[in-house]
């Protein structure tokens, strides 16, 4: 039995990502006062992401225990929607986002505690994909509003030279998803391995 039931850490996880973006948000920078404001780094983006979906595995661990035992259909219809979203958040966007900061940490617990059902690789390198054009096309726009780039080592490297980083990028964002699918699926055949082995008679 874990010393720390996941529920209470999930909780314990949520208020210091909580915690983290008050402060940042509190921080005088001049980046910050700017267009775009703190909207323009990928790594508040990510805090936000973050704390999103830990709010959303604690909703889902409240739904469940109001859930158990109550028989009530609708209820645990709506308790699948959530586990669905909750699943597609972290296969999508809190595992590859978030591999590129130290919350990566928090993911890993999360993917050793609750197992997780990844979408078809399709839809969810897709789904990838999208969020990364999307925050590439926020960059350039950023940009031609302001005339700085986001990350300053941008203007001083040539048109062909960004298009190539920012192709790179995307496709280390869908290499980020594929290793998050494999490691997910590395983790629960594992645990299934070792409870079969468990559950096998001792021969005498």
């Amino acid at each position: 039995m874990a010393l720390v039931p996941c529920q209470v850490l999930r909780v314990a996880i949520l208020l210091s990502y909580c915690s983290i973006l008050c402060n940042y948000k509190a921080i005088e920078m001049p980046s910050h006062q700017t267009y775009g404001g703190s909207w323009k780094f990928l790594t508040f983006i990510d805090l936000v992401i973050q704390a999103v979906f830990f709010g959303i595995c604690v909703l889902t661990d409240l739904s469940s225990l109001l859930t158990r035992g109550s028989g009530n259909q609708e209820q645990e219809r709506q308790l699948k929607k959530l586990i669905s979203l909750r699943d597609w958040m972290l296969a999508v966007l809190a595992f590859p986002v978030g591999v590129h900061t130290t919350v990566l940490p928090f993911i890993l617990i999360e993917m050793r505690t609750s197992h997780h059902a990844y979408p078809s690789r399709s839809s969810g390198l897709a789904a990838i994909c999208t969020f990364s054009v999307g925050y590439i096309l926020w960059v350039c726009w950023v940009h031609h509003v302001t005339g700085m780039w986001v990350y300053p080592f941008l203007e001083h490297i040539g048109s062909g030279a960004r298009i190539v980083f920012f192709g790179s990028t995307t496709i280390l964002m869908n290499f980020l998803y594929l290793l998050g699918e494999v490691l997910n699926s590395y983790i629960w055949d594992t645990q299934r391995s070792m409870e079969e082995e468990k559950e096998k008679p001792k021969l005498e």
